[in-house]
């Protein structure tokens, strides 16, 4: 692996723990009239289609750089531990993730098709080995 390959690939561990922050943060999100308008304090959970959509693409732009399943499923382990570790330690006591549908539904939204990817990768990996 090259040196531009190891930046790019720390580039996208990067940016797997900075989404996964993000993601979090904004979870609670809802339509108060603080930041959003004001519809009956309903949930937005806009960063569970974020996470939905950057956590398969960080996949596969890991498995361009090395076609092998655990190196490409690296973005997504780095994602999942950043939200363990909020899950142990909070800043300050507090409790970040909260404990509703809405943390399913970002972690289904953001592990399920990364998972399919990484199988994707699999299978394209295990079909060249096959034709050599």
């Amino acid at each position: 692996m090259t040196t531009g390959e190891r930046v790019r690939y720390g580039g996208l561990l990067a940016a797997s723990v900075a989404l996964a922050v993000f993601e979090l943060f904004f979870l609670p999100l809802r339509f108060d009239g603080r930041v959003l308008p004001d519809l009956w304090a309903l949930p937005f959970p806009i960063t569970v289609v974020l996470a939905g959509f950057t956590m398969p693409w960080l996949v596969v732009r890991a498995g361009r750089i090395k076609a092998k399943a655990a190196f490409a499923g690296g973005p997504l382990y780095i994602w999942l531990a950043t939200l363990f570790a909020f899950v142990v330690v909070a800043p300050g006591g507090d409790m970040i993730i909260m404990t509703n549908w809405r943390t399913l539904l970002l972690l289904a939204a953001a592990v399920f098709p990364a998972t399919v990817k990484i199988g994707d990768i699999l299978a394209a990996a295990t079909k060249a080995a096959a034709r050599d």
